[in-house]
């Protein structure tokens, strides 16, 4: 595996397979960072564990070549998120990429009124995937659909939420740390918080911090990838 943990690597074949933890810019889609490496590498065969909304920042698993066929093993793993949610405004993508539908006034939430809010999406809980995401209906991705104004019908599906932390308060952003089951939507979390507290919400910023046991602080930018591994010694043949 290739991280910030790595040391003395040289003589690396991609194509044979290789697991790599990246930590995504904020602006590039995951299929951005698959392209990346596989143009880096040389490598036709890359792919993802588990797709990074665009605005999302943080842990990417990318596996190449063999270690393609345990994408699995890490899509299956629990993940652990932060960032912010702002209420009073409701976007069509559930997030800070989206057209804002609706503003409410955020006035005289209290604290303990936000953590009941809070503890009422611990546990087992349903969710309905939302149209701008990647979730395929017919073999083409939601958000395609949602593009061209058409609303397709999404069956919901039982996620769990081991821990929903409010780091801080700071109306009308509550910044938050979520540890959650595979196929988690962070962005329905934001929206459905909103409307528990009668304000609305998007998801305003988003980080994945983990990945089971694989930490962000472990994995390289794309930059730090290319410097420290393309340009020493590494085989790409």
């Amino acid at each position: 595996m290739i991280s910030k943990k790595t040391n003395g690597i040289e003589n690396i074949d991609f194509k044979s397979g290789e697991v790599i933890l990246i930590d995504k810019y904020s602006g590039w889609t995951s299929f951005d960072v698959v392209n990346k490496i596989r143009k880096i590498t040389h490598t036709k065969k890359v792919g993802h564990a588990g797709t990074l909304d665009p605005a999302a920042t943080g842990l990417l698993i990318v596996c190449t070549g063999k270690k393609t066929k345990e994408i699995y093993k890490y899509q299956q793993a629990e993940k652990v998120y932060s960032g912010v949610i702002r209420l009073g405004e409701v976007t069509d993508t559930f997030d800070a990429e989206g057209k804002i539908l609706e503003t409410r006034e955020v006035v005289n939430l209290s604290e303990k009124e936000i953590l009941t809010a809070r503890n009422a999406f611990l546990g087992e809980t349903e969710q309905i995937p939302p149209m701008y995401s990647a979730k395929k209906h017919k073999g083409k991705a939601l958000y395609k659909y949602a593009r061209k104004g058409v609303e397709v019908e999404r069956e919901p599906h039982s996620v769990r939420i081991f821990s929903f932390d409010i780091l801080n308060i700071s109306l009308p952003d509550i910044s938050f740390r979520i540890k959650c089951s595979k196929g988690t939507y962070i962005r329905v979390i934001a929206y459905d918080f909103g409307e528990k507290l009668g304000v609305g919400a998007h998801l305003k910023e988003l980080r994945r911090e983990k990945i089971g046991e694989y930490s962000v602080e472990d994995a390289l930018t794309i930059d730090e990838f290319t410097q420290t591994f393309y340009t020493k010694n590494v085989t790409v043949n």
